[in-house]
């Protein structure tokens, strides 16, 4: 296993990051490494979620390790059923240093294989794992969490220490008042996603 470079928004190589990444047509070896490496890199990081297209690799594989559920790979993921909306704070590794207040359905079931083929379909309530199955798939669609922000209000560049991590971040998001609680230490960064629809707002605020 190995480490890879995250691929940073505003950064050489951020291209990936915009592309609808390109389903993966056969599991064989190299397929394996890439996933045992997203793993690596996710644990060294540290975060819950990554996206292929995150360490340069435009295809559309996530790998999700979050507190109490067995890390695992969702190759093919496809959000096919989702309701509600509840309000979150989120935060991704390829947007380091920032987080934003946005809204996340609190219904998500999602559908793909795992890392032998299997298919598997996953359904994720008014928790952290819906939470980071729709930003990963969002990543894998060349979407950014900053895109779905109402505006640039929405936006917040983090002090240093604020950039701590902690192992739960589920206890924070599940509600309304994660915008007023979002900006206290201990949230744990997720990796993010596809069109730009508030590049040039996001953007703005990133660059300054």
């Amino acid at each position: 296993m190995a480490i890879r470079p995250l691929r940073i928004l505003g950064e050489a190589g951020d291209e990936v990051l915009r592309l609808a990444a390109a389903p993966v047509a056969s599991i064989d070896g190299s397929i394996q490494i890439l996933i045992d490496d997203m793993f690596e890199t996710l644990r060294d990081a540290p975060g819950v979620g990554l996206a292929a297209p995150q360490v340069g690799v435009s295809l559309r594989i996530v790998v999700v390790e979050v507190p109490e559920i067995p890390g695992f790979a969702l190759i093919n993921p496809e959000v096919v059923r989702h309701s509600g909306l509840r309000w979150v704070e989120e935060g991704c590794l390829s947007i380091p240093g920032y987080r934003g207040e946005l809204q996340r359905s609190i219904k998500v079931t999602v559908k793909g294989l795992d890392r032998r083929g299997r298919r598997v379909r996953i359904r994720a309530t008014d928790d952290l794992l819906a939470q980071v199955l729709e930003h990963e798939i969002d990543h894998t669609r060349g979407l950014l969490y900053v895109d779905l922000l109402d505006g640039p209000e929405h936006l917040h560049r983090l002090d240093r220490g604020d950039e701590t991590v902690d192992a739960d971040m589920s206890a924070e998001t599940s509600d309304s008042s994660a915008a007023s609680r979002g900006r206290r230490r201990g949230l744990r960064p997720i990796a993010a996603v596809a069109p730009v629809r508030r590049r040039t707002a996001a953007g703005a605020l990133l660059r300054s």
